[in-house]
């Protein structure tokens, strides 16, 4: 089966700091990085490297060949990407200080500019088994996951950057829900807990995550794995495409739920976003290791 993914596309300007600036304040920062970030480009190369099949729908400006590239190297299809030579790549400005706390400036450029004709085009051969990812970062969300689902598949929309007015207009198409324990809240306080969707899952950080079946009430949870974390930039978006490419592979919840969490712990020990996910040898060489180091105990 195929993951096809509406995802932002970014250029992440990363900067290390001794600690973030309060406001109206002027600091030196102590490193500088250029990587491929944007959550929907997050997701896909995460998917990816988990083994699945993705398709990433999405746009960017006309130059910045590089990114294109960088993709396709992770595994991701990039055929249905757009260029377009009135708009920017969108990019990222991320300040990262030496806790591993972050705070994140974006600007959208053409990932809010796709074509309707192009996504529809791109999304012409999704079907029955195949999953559409889709984040807040992008315009055409709720025609996505209309299209998508009556088309026979499942919609896994991660709600973030977290707006309730995009997830309203979107909510009706969505199979499963992503969201971290805050916009969690957010929705319940908005929305109720008795969502209509199939599932609901809830990433905590460094509490771990919980996936809710919302047609038979049970709730798995997964304690995160105890890891020094350099950088949690993309964490969130590691977890989710690990947890579709499971969903994906035809893994129950439960073990999707543990692979997401180990590829979550190998990432956020590394610096980066979309460069630095793991792939699937990595994931289940960290569990076996986990394993016997439990056993050994």
């Amino acid at each position: 089966m195929t993951i096809y993914n509406l995802g932002s596309i970014n250029i992440d300007h990363v900067y290390r700091l001794a600690e973030l600036p309060r406001a109206g304040e002027t600091i030196h920062a102590l490193d500088h990085a250029l990587g491929l970030g944007g959550k929907g480009a997050n997701q896909s190369v995460a998917a990816a490297r988990a083994g699945a099949r993705v398709v990433h729908l999405g746009a960017t400006g006309p130059a910045d060949d590089w990114v294109h590239d960088r993709l396709a190297m992770a595994g991701v299809e990039t055929g249905a990407i757009a260029r377009l030579p009135d708009h920017v790549t969108g990019h990222a400005i991320i300040l990262i200080d030496r806790t591993a706390e972050n705070c994140i400036v974006v600007h959208g450029g053409a990932n809010v500019a796709l074509p309707p004709e192009v996504l529809a085009r791109g999304l012409s051969g999704i079907g029955p088994g195949d999953i559409l990812l889709a984040q807040n970062e992008t315009s055409l969300q709720p025609q996505a996951a209309a299209q998508a689902r009556a088309a026979g598949a499942r919609v896994i929309y991660s709600a973030a950057p977290f707006d309730l007015a995009a997830l309203r207009l979107v909510l009706p198409h969505v199979s499963i829900l992503a969201v971290n324990a805050g916009e969690a809240r957010q929705t319940f306080a908005a929305l109720g807990e008795d969502l209509p969707i199939e599932g609901l899952l809830i990433t905590k950080g460094a509490e771990g995550a919980e996936y809710r079946d919302m047609a038979t009430g049970s709730v798995l949870r997964q304690p995160a794995f105890a890891v020094k974390a350099v950088d949690t930039t993309g964490a969130g978006d590691c977890f989710a495409g690990w947890f579709a490419a499971g969903l994906d592979r035809g893994e129950d919840a439960a073990t999707a739920l543990r692979h997401a969490a180990a590829a979550s712990a190998i990432q956020v020990t590394r610096p980066g976003a979309g460069d630095a996910m793991p792939d699937r040898a990595e994931v289940m060489a960290f569990l076996a290791a986990q394993a016997q180091a439990k056993d050994g105990a």
